[in-house]
């Protein structure tokens, strides 16, 4: 079995489902000819040309304009926005248009389409290009959310997300892209969405994050570990539908949980879980839910390092939530 890094997972899933499916196009700035700017989609337009791998111009709300317009028609684009942080020209047409299509037609069209875009920060992009904004398109009815952690699950889920009728927003560690490496079928297989992962049981705290902060969150439970504290650490992978299920029995075996997530704290994706762990969970809890996030500024270039959940911050987070006492 190959070892692949999670760039090359995600450029074996494309290469897979376009020379499986004609209908699924390409599109986006660079994408073609210099391969992406991360390479994700390096040697595609040699494989399947022009028509099918498209270099746009510098506009993202004409890049999901488009791609709404080709999946009503038929098609299957796959459209990348080159940093999470420029999504936003086009929020007014993935939020507008794109979520309600399904809803405002009674159910007659929908458009199938997979955005693509790197998101986070660890990579000293400053505040234009270390964004996570996910928890913006999780508010949305409509959208699907995907975040992985890993090669694996990144070519998983995305062959996954590429068959399955609805829109994704499919947000890449960017930060990890070449770091996070691992064993990779080839061929052919899917990650189901909407299902989490378990990557360590545990009777003490459960801890649950996604995209690059699995890493550290992974380092963090480790070093919890030395310290006798033994944690559950789930894997959210799909962020939207959430795998309440998995969470919401996790919590009621530890009755402590941490969230961990790299975006600006509030009104992030850790507070609605800990809204819904409270919920569900209430007479099971022997602590408050934690939240350990970035912070309420915009991303810092200087002081990245501060801004980031590293696994010492996440470490005193579980400690503090195995120590509560009422």
């Amino acid at each position: 079995m190959p070892t692949l890094n999670l760039v090359q997972a995600v450029n074996d899933a494309l290469r897979i489902e376009m020379r499986r499916d004609p209908s699924v196009v390409v599109l986006g700035e660079d994408v073609g000819k210099f391969g992406g700017v991360f390479r994700a989609t390096s040697g595609l337009l040699e494989e399947f040309g022009a028509d099918r791998v498209i270099d746009t111009p510098l506009a993202e709300g004409g890049i999901i304009g488009a791609a709404i317009g080709m999946a009503m028609y038929g098609l299957r684009p796959v459209p990348e926005i080159q940093f999470s942080d420029f999504i936003f020209p086009a929020f007014d047409q993935l939020v507008n248009e794109l979520a309600k299509l399904r809803y405002r037609s009674g159910g007659q069209y929908a458009a199938p389409l997979v955005v693509r875009t790197p998101f986070g920060g660890g990579i000293r992009g400053g505040l234009y290009h270390s964004q996570s904004p996910e928890a913006l398109f999780i508010h949305v009815a409509g959208l699907k959310v995907v975040a992985p952690s890993n090669p694996y699950d990144a070519k998983g889920l995305l062959l996954a997300a590429l068959r399955q009728p609805d829109p994704v927003l499919f947000f890449e560690p960017k930060r990890v892209y070449r770091a996070a490496k691992g064993e990779v079928p080839e061929g052919d297989y899917e990650v189901e969405l909407s299902r989490a992962r378990v990557m360590r049981e545990g009777a003490d705290v459960t801890v649950i994050s996604w995209g690059a902060m699995v890493h550290e969150a992974e380092a963090a439970v480790l070093l919890a570990a030395e310290a006798g504290i033994d944690c559950e650490l789930i894997d959210l992978r799909t962020l939207w539908p959430l795998d309440i299920d998995c969470v919401t029995q996790s919590a009621r075996k530890t009755g402590r949980v941490a969230v961990v997530h790299e975006a600006a704290r509030t009104c992030g994706l850790g507070a609605e879980i800990a809204a819904l762990v409270q919920e569900r969970c209430f007479v099971h809890l022997e602590a408050p839910v934690k939240r350990v996030t970035g912070w309420d500024t915009p991303f810092p270039y200087a002081l990245e390092d501060d801004y980031l959940p590293r696994a010492p911050r996440i470490l005193r987070g579980i400690e503090e939530t195995a120590g509560f006492i009422a």
